[in-house]
């Protein structure tokens, strides 16, 4: 649609903060006869009637606006994409130097690259988009043909989860799944297989943390809990020299996964289908420590109504964890909970400590790859924490 023909939004109060979401209760609702279409590119103005900028609009969902430009002359098609998606490309090439290291890496990481409501990875010539907001899904042709100018060839597949798809009024119909595929990644290979339950179908955001890790193992004893596909795993064992890798996690789809990653790496290491409570516990009663212990659970809430319940979570499993450490070794514990702030999440680190009588020196914090940046005026944009601390 031609920018002068955009349906107008108007704020309820003037607005004075830089963030891209502009939520429900901040704007003034359409008269129903020039109310837009949820996903509807829409001009936000002041209330005073001045120009604000451009996004797309959801009547249904808690977000009310998505901001994606401030420049009244932008239009929000198939340029205005391939410009963006050039961008975000040449951060991950240019200055990450990505081409080097992998062929899979996320391309576009929603508010932090100007697109909020979009998330895309690249797994070689295997493309994988993943929507939170109806209006990215409503253009989702113009997106794909955008993707395909800047990686021809290119196979695409898209999908939403279902609490996205309830909380913005949407039904995503995603394609048959594309079959696994292999990836690069500091010289191990991968199988990634997007359709499962398992977000995009790798976590790229934990590159670097796998390679630092590896730096660190060389002849040590290495339990990886909720090892997933088991990346901190291969990377322990292959990289890393380490003498002994065990991997556990309560999925069984991904025990499988984890396994076939080892075989790709020809790499021996032992992965235990359990739930990591009553295995730690009788791990503990049974004297048996880790040089290195890697805790990295899923992500713990998605409401802000929860998040005491998710930190007595971390506090719990970091406790269970700290336990089979030995003195002097190396604990890793990850939080990729959005709404978990890093203060929170160390202070559940610190309970854990105190209820397991041990002694945690706390020498490195670190977060996402850098092909997942985050924006400073969108502190929800940094989720992942991760803390690297020896343990006496």
């Amino acid at each position: 649609m031609n920018s002068s023909q955009l349906p107008v939004v108007k704020m309820k109060t003037p607005k004075r903060f830089s963030h891209p979401w502009v939520f429900q209760k901040m704007v003034e609702r359409p008269n129903a006869e020039i109310r837009p279409r949820n996903g509807s590119v829409v001009d936000l103005v002041d209330t005073d009637g001045s120009w604000i900028g451009r996004g797309l609009y959801n009547g249904h969902s808690r977000i009310g606006v998505r901001l994606l430009t401030d420049n009244s002359f932008e239009e929000i098609n198939e340029d205005f994409f391939v410009d963006r998606f050039y961008r975000a490309l040449k951060l991950r090439r240019d200055v990450l130097k990505l081409d080097d290291v992998t062929n899979a890496y996320r391309l576009i990481h929603s508010e932090a690259d100007g697109l909020s409501g979009l998330v895309i990875d690249r797994y070689g010539d295997l493309i994988v988009i993943e929507y939170f907001s109806s209006g990215m899904y409503r253009l989702h042709k113009v997106i794909e043909s955008a993707l395909l100018k800047i990686f021809p060839g290119s196979k695409i597949y898209f999908f939403a989860e279902e609490h996205v798809q309830k909380q913005e009024s949407i039904d995503i119909r995603s394609p048959q799944p594309p079959e696994p595929v292999v990836i690069q990644e500091h010289g191990l290979n991968f199988r990634v297989a997007p359709g499962s339950k398992h977000k995009t179908g790798f976590f790229c955001d934990q590159r670097d943390n796998r390679k630092l890790l590896a730096d660190m193992t060389q002849g040590g004893r290495v339990l990886d809990i909720c090892c997933n596909s088991g990346g901190f795993a291969v990377y322990a064992k292959t990289l890393g020299g380490a003498s002994e890798v065990t991997g556990l996690d309560l999925d069984e789809d991904v025990i499988e996964l984890a396994k076939k990653n080892a075989d790709l790496n020809n790499a021996d290491i032992n992965f235990v289908h359990a739930d990591l409570f009553p295995w730690l516990r009788e791990a503990a009663a049974k004297k048996q420590t880790w040089d290195m212990v890697v805790l990295d659970p899923s992500k713990q809430t998605r409401s802000k109504d929860d998040i005491i319940g998710a930190l007595k979570k971390y506090c719990d499993m970091n406790r269970s964890a700290i336990s089979v450490v030995k003195p002097g070794g190396v604990f890793v514990t990850f939080s990729c909970t959005g709404l978990v702030s890093e203060e929170d999440f160390l202070e559940s680190i610190r309970r854990g400590a105190f209820q397991a009588k041990r002694e945690l020196q706390i020498f490195k914090i670190t977060g996402a790859a850098g092909d997942h940046p985050h924006l400073v005026n969108v502190p929800e944009s940094r989720y992942l924490k991760a803390v690297w601390a020896r343990v006496w």
